[in-house]
């Protein structure tokens, strides 16, 4: 057996990578621990597809319903299925959320990250792509984003944690030799992205004729990134550790191209042939002005090349979403 050790693996992106991962011929032992930060039934929906295609290919998907945390669980997965790597998903996402809460934050982002790497070293496992977030690099003047950037002043709980985590991975990188790839994913969206993200939530209030609350003037922008691209950049960096050794390295995984929240709408409100009722509020705690990816290096060393532009993006989600919510 080929089994990849994917952690979070009924998530938005993480299934996604189950299954790309079932296409290219390798099978699956996956933990998730199904939380209910949103509804738990889409979570259920994203493995069953993975679990639909594994039986259609003939290959094994195997899901442990537990937690990061509970290193038991870590250790049977690594002793029983013996993975040729880790593909690190399985953290506790959210700016907003991990103000309020800070120290579940650090509980399961951080401590969940360690064990891992703890369980990994007793089973002599050397591959890890870890995913981190465009979130670390903060407020930073200077755009676009590199990977050499200084990323010490976190403006959240969240991207602290991200931040701890790269440290942790480059720890164990020095003192056992694991290869390591931390990749900075940029606001990601597509078909099953999260509900409570702003692409879905906007989506589904402007069907509704309802409200828009747009924080700030409009003028705050992402570097909004395709699934499919985010997911080939992971799979790039996943086979390039398989083949190669003493490696640590960091990756931006973005699309250099950020939309201003103002024009999101527009694009969203025009696809959707709606016109948006917004209520301006204040800027939030947290939130950036604007992420921008630099993702040279990505295509220069593992061949990244993101192809899914704005407009098609948002056509394919709002088409996924009218086909999954819409009765008529």
């Amino acid at each position: 057996m080929n089994f990849v050790f994917v952690t979070g693996g009924a998530g938005f992106i993480g299934h996604n990578v189950c299954k790309r991962l079932l296409d290219e011929g390798y099978d699956i032992v996956s933990l998730d621990n199904f939380n209910d930060y949103y509804d738990v039934s889409l979570k259920e929906e994203n493995f069953d597809s993975v679990l639909n295609l594994a039986k259609k290919l003939n290959r094994q998907a195997i899901m442990y319903r537990d937690d990061v945390r509970n290193k038991a669980i870590i250790e049977e997965i690594i002793k029983t299925y013996k993975p040729i790597a880790v593909i690190h998903l399985a953290q506790n996402a959210g700016v907003r959320p991990s103000i309020e809460k800070p120290l579940h934050y650090i509980d399961v982002n951080i401590n969940g990250m360690v064990n891992i790497l703890e369980v990994m070293k007793e089973y002599d496992l050397k591959k890890m792509v870890f995913i981190s977030s465009s979130s670390i690099y903060g407020n930073n003047k200077k755009i676009p984003f590199k990977e050499t950037d200084f990323v010490d002043n976190p403006i959240s709980p969240y991207a602290a944690t991200k931040k701890s985590c790269e440290l942790f991975a480059s720890t164990y990188h020095s003192l056992y030799k694991f290869d390591i790839h931390c990749l900075r994913y940029f606001t990601v969206y597509g078909p099953c992205q999260r509900p409570d993200l702003a692409i879905n939530k906007f989506t589904r209030l402007m069907i509704q004729d309802k409200e828009i609350e747009m924080y700030g003037d409009g003028s705050s922008a992402r570097d909004y990134t395709y699934v499919d691209d985010i997911v080939e950049g992971t799979i790039l960096s996943f086979k390039y550790l398989l083949k190669n050794s003493d490696v640590f390295d960091v990756f931006n995984l973005g699309g250099s191209n950020p939309i201003k929240l103002k024009e999101l709408i527009d694009i969203i409100a025009l696809t959707l042939n709606k016109k948006p009722k917004i209520k301006v509020l204040p800027m939030q705690k947290g939130d950036v002005d604007i992420t921008y990816s630099d993702y040279s290096h990505a295509q220069e060393v593992l061949g990244y090349n993101p192809k899914v532009k704005i407009e098609e993006g948002i056509k394919n989600f709002v088409n996924w979403y009218k086909k999954k919510y819409e009765k008529n």
